[in-house]
């Protein structure tokens, strides 16, 4: 599981706004609004609490299949 990756981008208009990454553990902005969201998402401890939870829930389950 230490390899694993898991990534929750937002795009809009082809163009990526803000991505939650499990190697960094927080919301990473690309835009001056993702930046923005990105810094109010961060300050949400369970919405980090529950990002950090989907790589275990989600790759953990899925590792098979590949």
């Amino acid at each position: 599981l230490k390899d694993i990756q898991y990534v929750d981008s937002y795009c809009y208009n082809k163009l990526e706004l803000i991505r939650f990454d499990s190697n960094v553990g927080k919301y990473v902005g690309y835009t001056e609004l993702g930046v923005k969201n990105a810094e109010r998402f961060n300050k949400d401890t369970s919405q980090i609490a529950s990002e950090r939870a989907q790589r275990e829930t989600y790759c953990q389950h899925n590792i098979g299949n590949w």
